[in-house]
């Protein structure tokens, strides 16, 4: 483990005097600690009367270990392999920090719902509840092979290859159904007269570029290294048993990054030692990034689960 360590973390709502009112909120591969207000990237389930209720609730969101928005990642030393194990050990100092012994919740989607099931194996009973959006106990050879792909890319080429390296995340993100009712086979505009090999001749070619040349302007090529890395090493199915708490797994019908079996591997596995597990399936077809753009009918599912947790 790295130290000292340091981490960026922003909060949501009030901490209330007897400090138990606080839900620890990960974010995914690409996120940072911004996860409410303008620009959050959880803004529609993290605020008043929402499903992570700032009026009731001390929401805290960290910049993971190994990020870089603020938090020390490789763009700061010579830094070492990391797990996410090692992500979430490096945010229990901040609930030391602010003096809070158990939280009411912790929660994540992706990237960050494996850190809430690391979170309660790691720290049995320092949380009542985990929320496990969109994600897997294990990265499957599928997932590893991706991240694989995406990283020699960055070897090669660090800039180049980080947005072509965002390019195959990003069709990972999303499903077949959500690209063909976006883009279907739609040529840009003019491209055809003055066509070149290399240019974008179909809209979906354009887009994919879009979002890999914008990566490159907000994030770390080194961070994205480490952090794909720990998600590839990530297995956690033979330590699920020592959880504790009531757990909520959620999965979207068209995520295909991380499929259904998945999520009822944790269900299963959880169930087998005893745990209170709630499934929710929710229909979708934005594919795995539905856990970010299908706000409203997560956080009816969040809402519900939590309210069991308030009585």
């Amino acid at each position: 483990m790295i130290a000292p360590v340091k981490l960026v973390y922003e909060t949501f709502g009030r901490l209330n005097e007897a400090k138990d009112n606080a839900i620890l909120i990960f974010h995914a591969l690409s996120g940072d600690s911004h996860v409410s207000d303008e620009g959050g990237w959880w803004s529609k389930l993290v605020g008043p009367g929402k499903a992570f209720d700032t009026d009731c609730f001390c929401v805290i969101c960290a910049n993971t270990l190994g990020g870089c928005s603020g938090s020390t990642g490789p763009k700061d030393l010579n830094f070492p392999i990391i797990t996410i194990k090692d992500m979430v050990a490096a945010q229990v100092p901040l609930l030391d920090h602010l003096g809070i012994k158990q939280l009411v919740a912790v929660a994540g989607g992706s990237m960050g719902g494996m850190m809430a099931l690391q979170f309660s194996v790691d720290y049995p009973g320092r949380s009542q509840n985990i929320i496990a959006i969109a994600t897997a106990a294990k990265s499957s050879a599928q997932n590893i092979a991706f991240n694989e792909v995406g990283r020699r890319a960055i070897i090669n080429d660090p800039e180049e290859g980080l947005a072509i390296a965002r390019m195959i995340g990003h069709i990972t993100y999303l499903s077949e159904v959500s690209l063909t009712n976006k883009f279907g086979r739609k040529i840009q505009e003019g491209a055809l007269a003055s066509q070149k090999f290399g240019d974008s001749l179909f809209e979906v070619e354009s887009y994919l570029k879009y979002k890999g040349v914008g990566f490159t302007k907000r994030f770390d090529a080194n961070s994205y290294l480490y952090i794909t890395k720990a998600i590839d090493l990530f297995d956690i199915t033979n330590d699920l048993s020592r959880g504790e708490g009531r757990f909520l797994v959620v999965h979207f019908t068209s995520d295909w990054l991380f499929p259904e079996y998945q999520a009822l591997d944790i269900v299963d596995r959880l169930k087998d030692s005893g745990k209170n597990v709630s499934y929710r399936v929710i229909e979708s077809t934005a594919g795995h990034d539905a856990f970010l753009l299908e706000e409203e009918k997560l956080g009816v599912a969040i809402k519900s689960f939590l309210a069991g947790a308030k009585s």
